[in-house]
């Protein structure tokens, strides 16, 4: 069967079935992801991920690559560079995977959590790679320079955590989960809300995130005026493929205008993230491909894990919906996932 046609159906029991039905979603993590090596071992072993690390540095006038390996001046958690970084590693990811299926699968959606977003738009080649990392290098930029604040994530319902998060002047800046919101808010407010939060729900265990602001919520409205006149020059193209907005939890609409003031909106309003799963999963997503990043206290690459697995798998259990989920985040998982897509296993 040529490659180009293979389809693939989840049975109850989790066996992988090639059928005439695949619907393809490529996913893209956010910070958060970012590491010391992240893509070292890409460049190491295939010739078009140093190509991918070699336009970015073009573009963006430093040696994004040096950054990403080896961060010799501790700028890697800096937000200027943590999205470059990331969007160079997960498109290096996808051409990768590309190159080692022959291009010959297509997506139906794309989807990326935050900065992950801008990484979905070029996977969908709505937006080239270049006019992505001259928008995010910017994007980066405001963020650090203008917003301030701190998140946080709680194993609560969006419902439950606002009145407690809104007494502490802080606002919701996620929702990954029906049980799990990120709050952004000042760091000595945050502190008062998870005191609160303690209190109140003893066994209930929340994370400070690392992050250097509070991230889409009101702590970002001046990074977003000034980014505004950036996004006004950047150019979109029409795409067959689909891409999920975080900012409204279904699509982009593939009007330029549409799409640039949702990434406007994006950066002080909550990431609909559930919910552009939930969309997803409703169209019929049943192959799920996540491209780029790491987590995990690994050195390594390939001791990393994928960033977004857990809410995705989380949401199929939820959902009942049935779906193959596949990683694309370094060397190893790189040549497995293409290997299931030649051979189907």
């Amino acid at each position: 069967m040529p490659l180009a046609i293979l389809r693939t159906r989840i049975t109850p029991g989790g066996q992988a079935v090639l059928t005439s039905e695949q619907h393809i979603l490529y996913v893209f993590p956010g910070q958060g992801s970012q590491y010391p090596g992240m893509g070292s071992d890409l460049c190491s072993e295939f010739a078009t991920a140093k190509k991918v690390y070699d336009r970015a540095g073009e573009v963006l006038g430093y040696d994004i690559a040096e950054l990403s390996f080896n961060d010799p001046q501790q700028q890697l958690n800096l937000t200027r560079f943590t999205q470059p970084a990331l969007l160079t590693h997960s498109i290096a990811c996808l051409e990768i995977f590309r190159e080692l299926t022959d291009d010959r699968l297509q997506p139906a959606l794309a989807a990326g959590h935050s900065l992950g977003e801008y990484s979905a738009l070029v996977a969908s080649k709505a937006l080239s790679f270049e006019s992505a990392l001259k928008l995010i290098q910017k994007r980066g930029e405001f963020m650090g320079t203008y917003g301030e604040g701190e998140m946080t994530a709680f194993p609560l319902d969006v419902d439950t955590i606002r009145p407690l998060a809104e007494r502490y002047h802080c606002a919701i800046a996620g929702c990954n989960l029906p049980e799990q919101t990120v709050v952004g808010g000042r760091a000595e407010d945050l502190a008062l809300l998870e005191t609160a939060v303690q209190e109140q729900f003893e066994s209930k265990r929340f994370m400070r995130l690392k992050t250097e602001g509070a991230f889409h919520t009101y702590y970002m409205v001046e990074a977003a005026q000034h980014y505004r006149p950036v996004l006004e020059t950047a150019e979109f193209a029409l795409s067959e493929v689909r891409v999920l907005s975080n900012f409204t939890g279904g699509y982009h609409n593939p009007d330029p205008a549409d799409i640039r003031s949702r990434l406007f909106f994006q950066l002080f309003h909550p990431v609909l993230w559930h919910a552009n799963l939930q969309t997803a999963f409703g169209d019929g997503s049943n192959l799920i491909i996540e491209f780029g990043g790491g987590i995990g206290g690994a050195s390594e690459p390939a001791g990393k894990r994928p960033n977004l697995e857990s809410m995705i798998k989380k949401t199929l259990r939820a959902s009942g919906h049935e779906a193959q989920y596949l990683a694309a985040i370094n060397s190893q998982s790189l040549e497995k996932a293409a290997d299931f897509i030649r051979g189907g296993n």
